[in-house]
């Protein structure tokens, strides 16, 4: 009877490990089914990539380009602006005060301003506030701190 106790074990045991032995049959043909898969599907994304990559490689070449251009531009129009303003500025400033002093010259002459009325108009500012220049003077006739500007 501890025979057929024995072979009983051991046919149970080998149909247990057949069972596992096909399943893990399964499991590799299905694994290798979808490597293969994979593999099909990653070669042309992997070509797609690369042509991409040298794609935008040849694209930030030629931003380096135009950036190396703008800069050269950019440091020619400096140069010019320092040139042209060092050698019109001098006498374009010479001009306009020129013409600012006849311009003063002319209205007054055609405009004469009494020397009193030019002094009241003057104003200081002090913290945002403007005030009279004579403060405590008298004008025509009024004390200027009982008035208000």
């Amino acid at each position: 009877m501890a025979g057929i106790l024995v072979a009983v074990f051991w046919a149970i045991l080998v149909s247990f490990l057949a069972v596992v032995l096909v399943r893990l049959a399964q499991t590799l043909r299905a694994t290798t089914k979808l490597v293969a898969d994979v593999t099909e599907q990653a070669v042309p994304l992997l070509a797609d990539a690369s042509a991409t990559v040298r794609s935008a490689q040849t694209q930030l070449d030629k931003v380096d380009a135009i950036a190396t251009d703008v800069q050269e531009v950019t440091s020619n129009a400096s140069a010019l602006s320092t040139t042209v303003a060092s050698a019109f500025g001098g006498p374009l400033v010479k001009v306009a005060a020129f013409g600012y002093g006849v311009r003063q010259a002319i209205g007054r002459k055609t405009n004469p301003e009494p020397e009193p009325a030019r002094r009241e108009a003057r104003r200081t500012v002090v913290v945002g506030r403007t005030v009279p220049a004579a403060r405590g003077r008298k004008r025509n006739g009024r004390s200027s701190r009982g008035s208000k500007d």
